[in-house]
């Protein structure tokens, strides 16, 4: 029990000193590839660079004392960083401060359901996710991650459309014309040092060495140029209307904002007590409630749009400074240039998000995007309810992503862990994984952390790195604690590009096209579900969840019609004496005996569909005289196959005909006999295996003449086939 409660403890049955020295090499080896990845992970889960290091502190320690596995590298992932920020846009602005109460809840919600999981041992839920899905995801996923980083690979800043394939299409136009050169540069120039460097050693830390080349060319190059200035030095008018205009919008809409949570909160107070009193229909105010948030919701659609418009603007403006203007130069454009002024040759633009400008402060950008200021110090608080609801209420909100983002996480995490326990001979038990993830996300969650996984690139390097145990996972954490404590200003120089490069060289990994091969090979059906699962991912991302639900929807469709109508194959003798099924293998039948197979469990699903196919048979062959059943591929049988088998002894012996069945198994010969099924039938018509059940029936048949050439004269059966 105690090594159940702390399976940590195992590590230290022969620990010495030679493990401890490889698990910290391999501990501070997994840090130099987790702190930019990390950083680079959280904004694609829409979340300020920073709360990467977050999330990278907590879980992969607690991860790892609490798991089964000892070379797994759990933090943050792409995958479940891009299905944290897909989850969440429809709730709240991403990087603000209600998005970012969101993503800790949702951290602290996916680690609840996988530790309920783990502690009530139903790991196998994690099969409600089939390989061909999965595959079809993943893939589609890989893609979007990858695209989704090209606006800060060019430097260009566009608003994201209701589909990502139009947000693409966006990104493409804006780079066109407005690309930033020297970004571009850096970002593939990262892309070269992370693909040389895993060429020439997989060993070295080639994402770490890429991001310290590019630190030091942006800090010594003037990479990063940014001013801050007043809103009255920029001299065009009708760039400060369009700037007051988007901060009046921003602010409406905040105050919609409340407005909307103030009449959901009251109209969850009236539906309460009108349910206390047992009232079903809907009062007056209840519905005015409803009413009126109709009317605020399509308010505020209507002001997004009208920001949106004034944010592309405003993005697309390009302004011109004097030379050597000093630090808070005046911003002219194209039309209000003076003739006789010099200027600086940049092109700053206004950086503009979702967020209200700060018309004292507006930042303006006059060269490549770095990570900038990351606060110091460690982040240990209990996690806040976003604004405007309950810890119950976001909980309840966010469980149905949470559940998804459970399942996917944890699926990746013990793919990895299984393959290197194949290497290292380890034991793993997956429900304690599943407690080792969810205490990783929940203790994570009092972190700061958003929702985290398993790596496969981390865990690849930890592997590689000779890691014994779970300590090396604790040194990591400590190496983030460090970084956070006392480094953080080494990454301000750090650029946004990189970032986006150590995603896609990162993503790539996660493409295997394959896999739908192997699918299509293995079954056609379970082929075309992956390309489905694919093409559906691609076109609802950013909302993934809904490519996972079509491809989930398709494998239980697929798998309710295949109980519904099993295989029933009629069986005749090929060349090498043994039965097959005659359709598919072209063989001739025997007009008098038919020998059916039926491939399923005989269930309420099913039960009439033998005897429609026993009937069909009896129809195409008016010389017809036995029916027989081989009975081996029959695993199971309920009260409705049961009953169906009755009906069919009825309707097959009623028409001048008999019925017996070969290779019942002792679990359907059970049900038979406690039915008194068995009785009806007779003993003397169940035979053990196929070659006595013809035998028998053959001289039955056949005894008062000689049926010529009959496929199954002389049947000497080895096995049955096809």
């Amino acid at each position: 029990m105690i090594y159940k409660l702390f399976p940590f403890l195992l590590w230290f049955s022969d620990y010495n000193k030679d493990k401890l020295s490889a698990d910290v090499i391999a501990g501070i080896t997994v840090a130099m590839v987790l702190i930019p990845q990390s950083m680079a992970y959280a904004q694609l889960a829409g979340l300020p660079a920073y709360y990467g290091l977050y999330a990278a502190f907590l879980p992969p320690m607690v991860a790892s004392l609490f798991g089964s596995s000892r070379q797994l590298a759990t933090g943050p992932v792409a995958v479940v960083s891009l299905m944290s920020a897909a989850s969440l846009e429809p709730l709240a602005t991403a990087g603000g401060p209600q998005f970012i109460a969101y993503s800790i809840i949702l951290a602290l919600t996916v680690g609840c359901f996988q530790l309920f999981l783990g502690v009530f041992k139903l790991g196998l839920v994690v099969n409600l996710l089939s390989h061909p899905v999965v595959n079809g995801f993943t893939n589609a996923a890989a893609i979007v991650i990858a695209s989704s980083q090209f606006s800060k690979l060019f430097g260009v800043y566009v608003d994201k459309a209701p589909h990502h394939y139009q947000t693409i299409i966006n990104v493409g136009k804006s780079a066109i014309h407005y690309t930033h050169l020297p970004t571009l540069g850096l970002g593939i120039l990262a892309i070269a040092i992370m693909v040389i460097l895993k060429r020439v050693n997989p060993r070295i830390p080639s994402v770490l060495v890429a991001v310290a080349v590019t630190i030091l060319i942006s800090k010594f190059t003037g990479f990063n140029n940014d001013k801050f200035i007043p809103l009255e030095n920029i001299k065009d008018p009708q760039i400060v209307k369009t700037i007051t205009g988007f901060n009046a919008d921003v602010n409406k809409i905040e105050e919609l904002g409340e407005q909307r949570a103030k009449l959901n909160h009251d109209l969850k107070i009236i539906k309460g007590e009108e349910k206390d009193h047992g009232l079903h229909i809907a009062s007056e105010k209840e519905l005015d409630i409803e009413h009126h948030l109709a009317i605020i919701q399509a308010k505020i659609a209507q002001i997004k749009g009208a920001a949106h418009i004034k944010r592309e603007n405003l993005r697309l403006v390009h302004f011109a400074v004097e030379k050597d203007a000093g630090e808070t130069p005046v911003f002219y454009t194209g039309s209000t240039l003076p003739n006789s002024l010099e200027t600086d040759n940049h092109k700053w633009r206004i950086k503009v998000g979702n967020k209200l400008l700060d018309v004292k402060n507006l930042k303006m950008i006059g060269a490549g995007a770095v990570v900038g200021d990351i606060p110091r110090g460690l982040k240990i608080s209990i996690p806040k309810a976003p604004e405007g609801t309950s810890y119950i209420a976001a909980f309840i909100q966010l469980l149905p992503f949470a559940i998804i983002i459970s399942l996917l996480g944890f699926m990746e995490a013990i793919a990895i862990a299984k393959s290197m326990a194949a290497k290292t001979g380890q034991k793993l038990d997956p429900n304690q994984e599943l407690i080792g993830q969810g205490l990783g996300n929940i203790i994570g969650a009092f972190g700061q952390s958003y929702a985290v996984s398993g790596s496969f690139s981390r865990s690849a390097v930890n592997l590689q790195a000779n890691a014994v145990s779970g300590i090396s996972s604790v040194v990591t954490s400590i190496m983030v604690a460090l970084t956070l404590l006392f480094f953080t200003p080494l990454l301000y120089h750090l650029p946004q590009a990189v970032l986006a490069a150590v995603i896609m060289m990162a993503v790539i990994g996660l493409v295997n096209t394959s896999g739908f091969i192997h699918a299509w090979k293995a079954k056609r059906s379970e082929g075309i579900i992956s390309v489905i699962a694919f093409v559906c991912t691609l076109y609802f991302a950013p909302h993934l969840e809904e490519g996972i639900m079509v491809g989930v929807g398709l494998t239980f469709t697929m798998f309710i019609y295949q109980h519904l109508r099993p295989r029933v194959a009629l069986l005749s003798k090929s060349k090498d004496d043994t039965l097959r099924d005659a359709v598919k293998a072209g063989l001739r039948e025997c007009d008098h005996i038919a020998v059916i197979r039926f491939d399923g469990s005989l269930i309420f699903t099913n039960a009439t569909y033998l005897e429609d196919k026993v009937l069909t048979y009896i129809a195409e062959k008016p010389d017809l005289m036995h029916i027989l059943i081989a009975s081996k591929g029959i695993n199971d049988i309920d009260a409705s196959g049961e009953d169906a088998i009755s009906i069919l002894i009825d309707t097959v012996r009623g028409s001048g005909r008999e019925i017996s069945f070969c290779g019942v198994k002792e679990e359907v010969l059970a049900v038979m006999e406690r039915t008194h099924l068995i009785d009806k039938l007779g003993k003397e018509n169940i035979y053990p295996d196929t070659r006595s059940a013809l035998e028998s029936i053959y001289r039955q048949i056949h005894s008062k003449g000689d049926c010529g050439d009959c496929p199954l004269k002389n049947y000497m059966p080895v096995q049955i086939r096809g």
